[in-house]
């Protein structure tokens, strides 16, 4: 049985810990992270994509993921990552999503706050929980290089702590993804995270944090973040290149263009295994169950 995502970052909030959410795009990256948190003890918190949710593509995945948190014994969540559209995300609390996420984060802090309460209404009658962001991480900004040579200042983006404790009252959303440096996809230039920023949001937040973007950034810096309020930590790129690292290494080293699935995956998801195992450890949610 899934659970809600409240569930397992409550538990990460009063313990001081954090949980890596892995964007799951196919069998192969849902049974790396659920077979090594299962080895790890710790909950597993799997994430879907938009792009890869549509069409039957939704009820395929939800499917695979509902039928694996029935075989598994850690606790399984499944979060919608990223969506921008209510139609889509009723469409995936329906499907059998335990979690979604809002991201009005583009949209001024009106419009953001007001439909992530009209999404915080629905879900919660289902019983499913909701994150939003307000601020804005965006992708593989923070620390490139733009076309004059100089850094690219991503402090307009940041999350205001003013804003934060009526967007909670406004909302009631359950976990707060927040801006403090980050950003997703592939870093030019290491990040360096804004604690004194994530001090003034935990000051006067009650919800569980969320930081995106957790990708490429150092362990020392997420470590710190993490004994300063961030419960969950979104990771996705540093799979992708353990899945795609693997994959090449096998595809071009065979002869036989009818070689098993099982074989040319297999270094892909011991690959993919090894970057889950060390997250888990790194942001220590392993040994929690």
């Amino acid at each position: 049985m899934l659970v809600t995502m409240n569930e397992m970052l409550e538990d990460a909030k009063q313990r001081k810990y954090a949980i890596p959410a892995f964007d799951v795009s196919n069998y192969e990256m849902l049974k790396a992270v659920l077979e090594t948190c299962e080895e790890e003890r710790s909950p597993a918190l799997l994430m879907g994509l938009g792009v890869d949710l549509q069409g039957k593509n939704m009820q395929i995945l939800t499917a695979m993921v509902q039928g694996a948190s029935n075989v598994f014994k850690v606790p399984v969540c499944f979060h919608l990552d990223h969506a921008t559209d209510f139609e889509f995300i009723k469409r995936a609390i329906d499907c059998g999503f335990s979690s979604v996420m809002y991201d009005g984060s583009v949209l001024p802090f009106d419009d953001n706050a007001k439909r992530t309460a009209e999404v915080v209404k629905y879900a919660h009658a289902k019983g499913v929980s909701v994150e939003a962001e307000l601020g804005h991480v965006g992708n593989a900004s923070v620390g490139s290089i733009n076309e004059t040579g100089t850094d690219t200042d991503p402090g307009e983006s940041l999350t205001r702590p003013e804003e934060v404790q009526k967007f909670v009252e406004i909302t009631d959303v359950d976990a707060l993804a927040v801006a403090i440096g980050t950003a997703h996809g592939v870093y030019q230039k290491t990040p360096t995270l804004r604690i004194d920023r994530l001090d003034e949001i935990t000051a006067i937040c009650n919800r569980p944090l969320v930081l995106h973007g957790g990708s490429g950034t150092p362990d020392d810096q997420m470590a710190m973040a993490i004994r300063h309020g961030i419960t969950k930590i979104n990771i996705y790129s540093d799979v992708l290149y353990a899945l795609n690292q693997g994959l090449k290494n096998t595809l071009n080293n065979i002869t036989n263009p009818s070689t098993w699935p099982f074989i040319v995956y297999d270094d892909a998801i011991k690959m993919m295994k090894e970057v889950v195992r060390q997250k888990l450890r790194a942001f220590g949610s392993a040994g929690k169950i």
